[in-house]
């Protein structure tokens, strides 16, 4: 039984719609109406399980105009779920201002839990999960992007990050630059047919992508740095490189080695065998 003046936080699928709890379900299916980020993706939702709620659109561009819609309806004494488009509302998504008002006018918030793509793949990922910290979507501008990275590159816990396909290689190459070449996965199209989790270190994946470029919404999971007693001094990187040339490799390839070994970026050991010479 739903309690009036009430705004049920639900969390739904984000991908397989079999992931969905039964209590979100019946929930939907009772409330007065829905606040949903897109109309026609949580159609597609709804129909599936003939959910015939009542829905009003609520995005980051009518937030302002739908908070205070759904805040009088509420005072009316009527019931709204908000959902977004997939996982939790109010992690990088629509739900925050709308909260922050019902917390105002004493209304009563509930959350249902459910879905979640940074804490499904941080599992996934078999990365540290005693300590993380989650920063979302970076900004698009790469100056923002940087200071920010710039902020937590002390940081020793595992790092989350959101990013779309077309703007992870730009990301990864700044997170590199910043933070160095950390053992890093990357997890896309969760909970899909086409899932995919790819490990490694950034450089590794920054030249797979290269060649092939990811498609689907991409979790980033960033692991603690190399301890600095691994990564050695620009003698100790050249000493090695100039080993493995003797052994046969090329020196590209052997860059390649030695920067993976000791978790630091070829252009590093690039820049240190020109400042000797």
């Amino acid at each position: 039984m739903l309690e009036k003046s009430t705004l049920y936080i639900c969390a739904t699928p984000i991908g397989n719609l079999g992931d969905i709890t039964l209590r979100v379900l019946e929930t939907l299916k009772e409330v007065d109406f829905i606040a949903a980020e897109d109309t026609r993706h949580s159609r597609k939702l709804l129909n599936h399980y003939d959910i015939k709620t009542p829905l009003i659109s609520y995005h980051q561009h009518n937030e302002k105009f739908r908070t205070n819609e759904v805040i009088m309806r509420l005072k009316a004494g009527e019931t709204c779920a908000l959902i977004s488009d997939a996982g939790m509302p109010g992690i990088s998504d629509p739900g925050q201002v709308l909260i922050k008002a019902c917390l105002k006018e004493n209304l009563k918030i509930d959350v249902l839990p459910g879905p979640n793509a940074a804490l499904t793949a941080l599992v996934l990922s078999g990365m540290p999960t005693d300590n993380f910290i989650y920063l979302g979507f970076l900004p698009t501008v790469q100056g923002e992007r940087k200071r920010i990275l710039t902020s937590v590159a002390e940081l020793t816990c595992t790092m989350i990050f959101y990013e779309a396909p077309h703007r992870l290689i730009r990301t990864l190459e700044d997170i590199h630059e910043i933070l160095g070449d950390r053992v890093t996965v990357v997890a896309r199209e969760l909970t899909k047919l086409h899932q995919s989790v790819h490990r490694g270190l950034i450089s590794e994946l920054l030249e797979q992508f290269r060649i092939a470029a990811p498609k689907g919404e991409c979790c980033i999971l960033l692991g603690p740095p190399v301890r600095e007693i691994e990564q050695g001094q620009p003698d100790d990187w050249l000493c090695e490189v100039n080993k493995l040339e003797r052994e046969g490799k090329n020196s590209k390839e052997a860059m390649k080695i030695v920067a993976k070994k000791r978790g630091i970026s070829k252009r590093d050991i690039y820049k240190a065998r020109l400042e000797q010479k």
